[in-house]
């Protein structure tokens, strides 16, 4: 017991004395790795699948990083992820249906990772992720065609056109925004990067950074909605037949997702979650303030 004190006292002692403190800021682009389907492109003659996710696009970074001694160090930092647009509907069956849908991330994020440095210029770090805040935003054209008899392309059939004498070829034009929110996620990050010294206290990096991690949907909202009846020369015969505070009927301004359902469920406002993917591979650049160690050793 002697011992393990006298061990401990001098680990204290050599991790005091050489405690280091640097503060690293930084941006990059990812590509996704990991994608899942994500949507469908769709024609008169095909269907298509669309495979994303949600984690590429340009990220910025903060981090602290402690090192403990000449080798180890403790990294916790900060970052937003400005996704990229990712399809989730396109639609063009001419005549019928045309849809436009995209997604993207808006997300906050935090890590937590031990650093080792293989030499004075390489090092590597591993550890726990997770997301702290955003949305993944879904911006949705969707032009339905009023025709003769509804169908899967387009529910709303001549409802509309006879109720306002409207002439062949007009059509409804939908544009929405909706922002989905997840449950809380833990993910993996890992790194492995060159750093170059400009001088005593800063210096630049490059690293290749993987990112794994996953969202379960939690609830969405509809921030923006509005549907015009057009006529085929694109006058707008009636404004804002549908807003946000008017949905047509399949629409809800919030939805809860869960993981079951009962069979007689009618209430369209709840849906079975699912998991987005947010995992990328990317590379990032940036600049590293060093201060000064507390000590230094003779």
């Amino acid at each position: 017991m002697k011992k393990l004190g006298v061990l401990l006292a001098a680990f204290i002692v050599s991790t005091v004395s050489y405690s280091q403190l640097q503060v690293s800021v930084g941006s990059g682009y990812a590509i996704g790795s990991a994608e899942m389907k994500l949507g469908e492109t769709v024609t008169s003659t095909s269907v298509e699948n669309e495979y994303g996710s949600y984690g590429e696009g340009v990220n910025f970074q903060v981090r602290g990083t402690y090192f403990l001694n000449e080798t180890f160090g403790i990294d916790l930092g900060v970052g937003y992820l400005q996704g990229t647009d990712q399809t989730i509907a396109d639609v063009y069956v001419p005549g019928y249906r045309e849809t436009d849908a995209i997604a993207r991330a808006r997300a906050f994020g935090g890590s937590l990772s031990a650093v080792y440095k293989f030499t004075n210029n390489i090092y590597g770090r591993f550890g726990a992720l997770i997301k702290v805040g955003g949305k993944t935003e879904a911006v949705v054209s969707d032009k339905n065609y009023y025709v003769e008899e509804p169908n899967a392309s387009n529910p709303q059939g001549t409802t509309v056109a006879q109720a306002f004498g409207l002439p062949d070829g007009s059509y409804s034009q939908t544009n929405y925004k909706e922002d989905f929110h997840g449950k809380f996620p833990l993910g993996f990050t890992g790194a492995l990067g060159y750093e170059y010294d400009l001088g005593s206290n800063f210096s630049l990096f490059v690293e290749a950074e993987y990112y794994g991690i996953s969202l379960k949907r939690k609830d969405s909202e509809l921030s923006e909605f509005n549907t015009d009846i057009v006529l085929p020369d694109g006058t707008v015969a009636v404004q804002s037949f549908y807003s946000l505070d008017n949905l047509p009927e399949g629409y809800n301004k919030e939805t809860t997702y869960v993981d079951e359902l009962d069979q007689s469920n009618t209430d369209s406002s709840k849906k079975l979650s699912q998991k987005v993917p947010y995992s990328s591979f990317g590379l990032n650049v940036g600049i590293t303030y060093k201060f000064n160690r507390s000590a230094k050793k003779e």
